[in-house]
């Protein structure tokens, strides 16, 4: 087998949590591109059906998968239903993440509990769900996107970083639990992207003397520039590559 067939993911059933835009979408498209069959997953069911749409529109195989991820019934219904309709689900992306930049001296109980839940918890029990139906198979990808800020904080940012140390920490315990029945386990760390949500900042000229000295390749990573790497984690071409962190931030975390 040549190493390009090794990057197929032909027959495969993928679901991609926050699949519907930014980097979710390009690594979603990744997948579908490689032959995957993808359940892009969000809330907003019009940005959905439009990513599905451009996937479609260019050959690919996908379709929306509506539902929030931390409501515990909604989880639990939407992977009933790909064992349903698929019969199995071979790689899954925990894309969503939520984002709240403030002191921790002004987050109340609530907010820190809501927070743990959307990044760190609902992930835990959509992997624990998925390896269930990957084992049947002895197959599966479960792959965690966390971010630099796991490694590297700025001030007032205290709980999503301790949220995307805490899917390291999964992603790391799922590759040793789950790897005797051939799923791995990795993370991917993003750096910054000049996504649909950080597209002020990217376009912020004052900000760019500080991407040019801290980013060793001196500008913002382009959304598409994250597939690479979820393709390789995703395929039988990263098959022997499990409790990895895979960081993608153009050299930031390593610049002293």
């Amino acid at each position: 087998m040549s190493i390009f067939h090794r990057f197929s993911l032909a027959g495969r059933v993928a679901l991609v949590t926050g699949g519907g835009r930014g980097l979710g979408f390009e690594m979603a498209r990744a997948l579908v591109d490689a032959g995957a069959h993808v359940i892009i997953n969000g809330r907003t069911v019009a940005t959905l059906d439009a990513a599905v749409e451009t996937i479609r529109a260019s050959g690919g195989s996908a379709e929306a998968g509506a539902f929030n991820i931390a409501d515990c019934d909604a989880q639990r219904a939407a992977m009933n239903d790909i064992e349903k309709n698929h019969g199995r689900l071979d790689i899954l992306i925990n894309n969503v993440g939520a984002r709240d930049r403030r002191a921790l001296a002004d987050f109340d109980d609530e907010a820190i509990l809501a927070l743990l839940n959307t990044d760190l918890a609902a992930s835990i029990m959509l992997s624990r769900d998925a390896a269930r139906l990957m084992k049947r198979h002895n197959h599966g990808r479960l792959i965690s996107v966390t971010s630099i800020s796991g490694q590297v904080v700025m001030p007032g940012d205290c709980v999503y970083p301790a949220a995307k140390q805490g899917l390291t920490g999964l992603m790391r315990g799922m590759a040793v639990e789950f790897g005797p029945y051939g799923i791995t386990s990795n993370a991917i760390a993003p750096g910054w992207f000049a996504t649909e949500t950080n597209a002020a900042m990217a376009a912020n000229e004052d900000l760019m003397p500080f991407v040019r000295q801290r980013i060793p390749v001196q500008r913002w990573g382009r959304p598409d520039e994250i597939a690479g790497a979820a393709l390789f984690l995703a395929s039988d071409a990263g098959s022997f590559v499990n409790g990895h962190v895979l960081t993608v931030d153009g050299g930031m975390t390593v610049r002293m």
